[in-house]
């Protein structure tokens, strides 16, 4: 399967923004996979982010994870804010306590301006912006959390095999 639609502005991104190589991820802030896979791509980050581009797009699991769609869309709102990936990063990183209470401990942490934070959550606009990120996600045959796509294919394999995957293509 292929990436449907292909990485754009819209996207919020990381890294080397003009790289060749492009890793997506469909992720949802309350999926356990998630998770696990969380420090091991900010690790990636670390080590080869400067030859990746990476994004993220909304994927929550609604019907699973009741916290993964409000997380999905405090870290949108977060982003008019221009603090899209200190929000998903604050997320993941209190995964285990994940709850409407949470994401707004976190917002006052990233000192956002709360108001206007609180005025954004209830903004179609950012509800409109995590469906289509799920939308897009089943058009590319997203079926769990987390998917990779690298360069616009999906990707079988989770967050470690992206680390191998990574230093084949870097060692050269």
């Amino acid at each position: 399967m292929s990436l449907k639609p292909n990485v754009s502005q819209a996207d919020h991104s990381q890294g080397n923004l003009e790289a060749e190589l492009v890793i997506v991820e469909y992720g949802d802030y309350q999926c356990p996979y998630c998770g696990a896979a969380y420090p091991i791509l900010k690790e990636l980050m670390k080590e080869y982010g400067s030859q990746i581009k990476f994004v993220f797009r909304n994927f929550p699991l609604s019907e699973m994870h009741q916290y993964a769609r409000p997380a999905a869309i405090a870290a949108e709102a977060a982003n008019f804010q221009g603090k899209f990936w200190e929000m998903h990063d604050a997320i993941y990183e209190n995964q285990r306590d994940l709850n409407e209470n949470l994401l707004m401990k976190l917002a006052e942490q990233l000192k956002l301006n709360i108001p206007q934070f609180e005025k954004d959550l209830e903004s179609t606009e950012l509800a409109n912006k995590v469906d289509s990120d799920f939308e897009s996600g089943i058009m590319s045959g997203v079926n769990g959390t987390p998917s990779f796509f690298v360069n616009g294919k999906k990707y079988d394999g989770g967050a470690e095999d992206l680390v191998e995957l990574l230093r084949e293509n870097t060692e050269s």
